[in-house]
């Protein structure tokens, strides 16, 4: 009995030294300058040739897009493929929540301050969040199939924990920087056992961002000022 209970425990101890946690570095640019906050960078690792069980989103703990003030909060989420977003308008007017470039192509269609509704986002990718009335707003949802991610803070750190060693393909994504130059930044990656770090990473922001256009493929139009849509009924 005793040699089964130090077999297990020497079997719990391997396991977990086999679980790394992987750090990396952002440093964000503009115009050759660096810029103070690197925020929002995403990386995540997506193993090669073996399966993980994705993650899944907990009964109770749908994330939010909140609509204040014309803005979304947070400008962006990482969820499990799979799961649920919330998008409550907080604001004292209507608006209309739709994306329908990449990712999860929805409309939520017009509705009215103190009112909300949910979108699950059912396949992996990348999902840019639009409102058709005011064009400054804009968020970023990414659905993953893998656990092993995580988002830069203000220094441009970022850690993901518990990853297995195998091989990985490493994306990064942060909303001010081109597709053409994230997408330079794929690579396959090999994780050790004591593997530690995955490196650093220079982006660089667009100097001006991209104009998008309205749910129906046009520019904004500039509604009057006692348009239903901005004022509450």
């Amino acid at each position: 009995m005793r040699s089964v209970l130090v077999m297990s425990l020497l079997l719990a101890s391997l396991g977990s030294e086999a679980q790394e946690l992987l750090k990396a570095h952002v440093e964000l640019t503009r115009n050759g300058h660096r810029v103070n906050n690197a925020s929002k960078a995403v990386i995540w690792l997506t193993p090669v040739g073996t399966e993980v069980e994705p993650p899944r989103q907990k009964p109770g703990e749908i994330p939010q897009l909140v609509q204040r003030n014309k803005s979304f909060h947070p400008s962006i989420l990482v969820i499990p493929v799979g799961g649920r977003v919330e998008f409550p308008n907080h604001d004292p007017f209507f608006h209309n929540v739709f994306s329908l470039f990449e990712g999860k192509r929805f409309d939520l269609g017009l509705y009215e301050g103190g009112s909300t509704r949910f979108v699950q986002f059912d396949k992996p990718g990348i999902s840019y969040i639009f409102c058709n009335i005011h064009s400054e707003m804009s968020a970023v949802v990414i659905a993953l199939a893998t656990p092993y991610y995580a988002i830069s803070d203000a220094r441009g750190d970022i850690s993901i924990a518990n990853v297995s060693p195998g091989r990985y393909t490493l994306r990064i994504f942060h909303s001010a920087v081109s597709a053409e130059d994230l997408r330079a930044l794929d690579r396959e990656i090999t994780v050790s056992e004591g593997e530690t770090s995955l490196g650093s990473f220079k982006l660089s922001e667009l100097d001006v961002l991209l104009a998008h256009k309205n749910k129906y493929g046009r520019e904004y139009d500039r509604p009057e000022p006692d348009s239903p849509t901005y004022v509450h009924p």
